[in-house]
């Protein structure tokens, strides 16, 4: 596996336009699947701060952007996140199924998002809620398989590990992050679908025998998970494309929506 350093706004803007309208709808749809596991097995309600980005359009000399974040909570899944947000016309396309656990479970968080830069792009990531330096057993409980995962794929020769510019991007991702852009291919369209499933399907496995947690860490824990969400959506290199296609108010909206900025639902923990 090869590498790069380029930003994805540099990918974005060093290329052609490109009509990836056919590749968005096959990730959205890769995208949907995954989420409605995820709805099947938990309690799920939408919140309402999120309704006005249900589309959300471009400035005018946008060239047609657009966008949909939705974003739902209950007394297990303290928030998540289901969007997308670009121009599949041209270029440029990203979304997401984040989903932070509620304080009561102390396993990872699950990210996975996928894009169009024009190539395909994907980052799929177990969110640790501790240390991991300093808490060797939660790494091998949680991170030893995914760790196969990510060793398997950097034999792929034709797969570009995708090094960010930004170094909290960097220092937010484990050893076992899979961040990754690749040629446009049925085949690898299908290890995306592959490597997604596998991975939110040990993640629901998990949560079927949830280790216990005691009610004393649910507090710091929720306050832990908030600031690394906000953390990553207010530093997220991408922002100045998105502002640039969609201005300030409706991109700071957004933003503020990725980490429950304006949420109405209860945290998780406190769930009635």
């Amino acid at each position: 596996m090869s590498k790069t350093t380029q930003s994805i706004i540099d990918m974005v803007g060093s290329q052609p336009a490109v009509d990836n309208q056919d590749t968005f709808d096959q990730l959205w749809s890769i995208l949907g699947d995954l989420f409605a596991k995820v709805d099947a097995r938990f309690e799920l309600h939408a919140d309402p701060s999120t309704e006005i980005l249900q589309p959300y359009h471009g400035l005018a000399d946008s060239g047609g952007a657009e966008g949909f974040l939705s974003t739902f909570a209950g007394p297990e899944i303290d928030w998540l996140v289901h969007s997308w947000v670009g121009n599949p016309k041209l270029s440029f396309t990203n979304m997401h199924l984040t989903i932070s656990l509620g304080a009561q479970y102390d396993a990872p968080n699950l990210g996975l998002a996928f894009g169009t830069t024009p190539d395909l792009f994907f980052y799929m990531d177990y969110v640790p809620r501790k240390e991991l330096l300093t808490n060797p057993e939660y790494m091998d409980q949680y991170y030893i398989e995914a760790n196969q995962n990510f060793l398997t794929l950097q034999q792929e020769s034709d797969m570009v590990s995708f090094i960010s510019q930004d170094v909290y991007t960097r220092v937010a991702q484990t050893a076992t992050s899979l961040c990754i852009s690749a040629p446009n291919s049925t085949t690898n369209m299908d290890k995306i679908t592959h490597h997604a499933h596998e991975m939110l399907d040990r993640w629901l496995g998990w949560l079927d025998k949830p280790a216990a947690s005691p009610e004393s860490e649910w507090e710091a824990r929720a306050e832990r998970d908030e600031f690394i969400r906000r953390t990553i959506a207010d530093r997220d290199p991408v922002n100045p494309l998105v502002a640039k296609l969609f201005g300030d108010e409706t991109a700071n909206n957004a933003i503020r929506a990725l980490w429950g900025g304006d949420r109405h639902l209860p945290r998780a923990h406190r769930w009635k």
